[in-house]
């Protein structure tokens, strides 16, 4: 897998050594990866590793097995998620077991561990000890994982109920871990129901998480004196970080006797990330295109504008009917040749302007009618001469009103 700065999740983590001046011996680690160069799907994972035994042996079991699972997740494709975490947990305890073999002062050293393994947004778990996984969904909370105790064992065999279980002085008996001389399987069980089966419990590995959902990885010191109830309502009241501390003090307030360790994943609403985590280049293309269909959607609605606009004045134009303007009655318009004989000669200048001569027939009258006297004085007409662009001039004679006779 590749590695990743950035996570597809919401992640919040906290830790404190507890009020009774022990070393903290709790280890924990967030990684996240692409699955591959080809394969953008984003892979987070969530260790943590609660150490057993003194004199420090207890924190260098811890750090071996959250590096050593850590490191087997990380070299793998991610294609088969339980079998690379069988893998990861055999690794984890061969390398403190060989360890505590080979050092005296080490001698029985081990670790509890809870993982949580987030494919895309498909969950796939493991543990061994008593480190816990809670889930949330809306206002529920449920203990996902099986404690490996000998009051978890007496609770499934009916020796005692979970009532008779708080105090006891097996409490704390851990019966499975990593770092035991023969290897022991991690417990895969996801157990959604009470009532379920161990197989339909592992059938729920690779559960599609919801938007809102939460997981929260906890060691013993939280559990042993914090309700998962308590824990749901802190995380519905509070942010994510203030949260954790807020159960960090609690758990101190009642006691603190061990060290406490928590990790929170929660999956991001739909409109912030539904998607695996994208890289640079991808997200430059979204961008490229939301321009260009920013830019598509501004000229459609331009184009649109426009054919409205021609409809609605198409519209009006029907409605108000077509303008009529007046002409008034040309008047009479002669072409006048200059070369004709008895023609109007005009000739023009390119350096000033000439008002034109303008020579008409020698009598101009109106036809005479029959049994009428022509008026006195005669009619008077008058020339409109309009040059144009060759040396030929147009000459409008307009005749006067239609002479009355007396």
């Amino acid at each position: 897998m590749i590695p990743v700065n950035e996570a597809h999740l919401y992640i919040a983590a906290s830790t404190h050594p507890g009020m009774k001046g022990k070393n903290n011996e709790d280890r924990f680690a967030v990684s996240a990866h692409h699955l591959g160069q080809e394969d953008k799907t984003s892979s987070l994972l969530a260790v943590i590793c609660d150490g057993i035994g003194g004199h420090r042996a207890g924190e260098v079991a811890a750090e071996m097995a959250v590096e050593a699972i850590s490191r087997t997740v990380a070299e793998s494709d991610g294609k088969q998620p339980l079998a690379i975490f069988a893998q990861a947990f055999s690794n984890a305890n061969r390398v403190i077991h060989e360890q505590a073999t080979s050092d005296p002062a080490q001698r029985g050293m081990g670790a509890t561990c809870v993982c949580a393994w987030v494919i895309g947004y498909r969950l796939y778990t493991a543990s061994l000890g008593d480190s816990r996984l809670y889930f949330t969904r809306g206002d529920a909370i449920r203990q996902v994982t099986t404690d490996h105790t000998w009051i978890q064992e007496a609770i499934d065999f009916g020796a005692l109920t979970p009532e008779q279980a708080v105090g006891h002085p097996n409490a704390h008996v851990i019966r499975r871990y990593l770092g035991a001389q023969n290897p022991m399987a991690p417990d895969f069980r996801l157990r959604l129901q009470s009532e379920e089966t161990d197989q339909q419990s592992e059938d729920n590995q690779g559960m599609r998480l919801l938007p809102g959902d939460r997981l929260v990885l906890c060691s013993d010191g939280l559990s042993d004196l914090v309700t998962k109830e308590e824990i749901l309502n802190a995380l519905r009241s509070q942010e994510r970080k203030e949260a954790l501390d807020y159960l960090i003090d609690l758990a101190n307030s009642r006691g603190g006797h061990d060290n406490i360790t928590i990790i929170l994943l929660e999956i991001p609403p739909d409109d912030h990330l539904t998607q695996p985590l994208k890289t640079k280049v991808r997200l430059e293309k979204e961008r490229r295109r939301q321009r260009l269909r920013s830019c598509l959607g501004i000229l459609f609605l331009l184009v649109l504008l426009t054919l409205l606009g021609i409809l609605l004045w198409e519209y009006l134009g029907i409605v108000t009917g077509p303008r009529h303007i007046s002409t008034p009655t040309p008047a009479v318009t002669r072409r006048v040749n200059p070369i004709l004989p008895g023609s109007v000669r005009l000739t023009p200048t390119s350096t000033e302007k000439v008002l034109p001569t303008i020579i008409l027939p020698e009598k101009i009258s109106p036809t005479p009618t029959t049994n009428r006297v022509p008026p006195n004085p005669p009619p008077v007409y008058t020339v409109t001469v309009t040059p144009s662009a060759t040396p030929v001039y147009t000459v409008t004679v307009t005749p006067p009103a239609t002479p009355v006779y007396p």
